[in-house]
């Protein structure tokens, strides 16, 4: 609990700092809806990523949750301390009143390039990514967040292959005012159905958005035909999921089970818990090698 109330204590104002001038911008690693995102090197030569919060957007997005003292992308990332969420060493404002974060440089790929290719370090490995996901989504709950934006687009890997969750603008509270029907954020083909319909949501989201990211990870499509509009994806809750057997019928079967009652439409057919799931996953890890597909 003492992380959840020092979100809500807000630090004196800091100088505003011209981010160009402080820091040397070496070139964009990264562009998303909200942000900008570059690699540069600090004033002592160390490697950086800084991340820039488009004001317009971000002011936008602070406007849904006005009255609820809302804690920052910053104020959030700047508390994280799990070895499989990028660490974030900084945060303020630009001279351009912009938000921004200085975090630890990934040097490596996204979850989603793996998925894509279906290399060996993904054959091999993916089990073991979806435990320290997992691993990362459960210390997120245990400081009482939600992440609601939970894909492979949001997943980085180092050169080790370790797992680095990352992008927390759509982070929230896990409290009765942040979990009322209406505020529908995150990457729309990732949405558990309660949040898709504007329902009461709780963490069973991410719940439901780490099985599907598992469920591609195993197969590379989702558990539902590809669907092109918000509308049809809505329906697409009333379909049942395709079993993971159909495209990987080697799968050890305690996994395959784990896996689709994540993504369950009904939360109380989920998981109830992050940690419950992941500790699902390490008991089959631990007893199974699994074979390259």
């Amino acid at each position: 609990m003492g992380f959840f109330k020092n979100l809500f204590r807000r630090t004196p104002k800091v100088e505003k700092i011209d981010v160009a001038k402080r820091f040397e911008l070496m070139n964009r690693i990264g562009q998303g809806s909200m942000s900008k995102v570059w690699k540069a090197r600090d004033p002592a030569g160390k490697i950086v990523a800084i991340k820039i919060l488009d004001r317009v957007k971000t002011k936008k997005l602070e406007a849904r949750f006005v009255g609820l003292n809302k804690p920052t992308e910053g104020e959030i990332a700047i508390k994280l301390d799990h070895p499989h969420i990028v660490k974030t060493y900084e945060c303020g404002i630009t001279t351009n009143d912009e938000q921004f974060l200085v975090m630890e440089y990934i040097d490596g790929v996204s979850l989603s390039y793996l998925i894509d290719a279906q290399n060996d370090a993904m054959k091999k490995n993916r089990l073991r990514f979806a435990i320290e996901l997992g691993e990362a989504i459960a210390y997120f709950h245990k400081q009482n967040l939600i992440h609601r934006d939970l894909c492979p687009h949001n997943v980085l890997l180092d050169r080790d292959y370790s797992i680095k969750l990352i992008d927390f603008g759509l982070v929230v509270p896990n409290t009765a005012e942040f979990r009322k029907p209406g505020n529908r954020t995150g990457t729309a083909t990732y949405m558990a159905p309660e949040l898709m319909k504007r329902q009461k949501t709780d963490q069973r989201i991410d719940i439901f958005s780490f099985a599907i990211t598992c469920y591609k990870m195993f197969t590379k499509r989702m558990p539902w035909d590809s669907v092109d509009t918000l509308e049809m994806m809505k329906q697409r809750m009333n379909t049942p999921p395709e079993p993971i057997t159909t495209f990987v019928p080697d799968i050890d079967p305690r996994l395959a089970e784990i896996i689709m009652r994540g993504v369950e439409s009904d939360p109380s057919k989920r998981w109830s818990t992050m940690s419950g799931m992941v500790q699902a996953l390490r008991e089959v890890h631990d007893e199974i090698e699994y074979e390259v597909i």
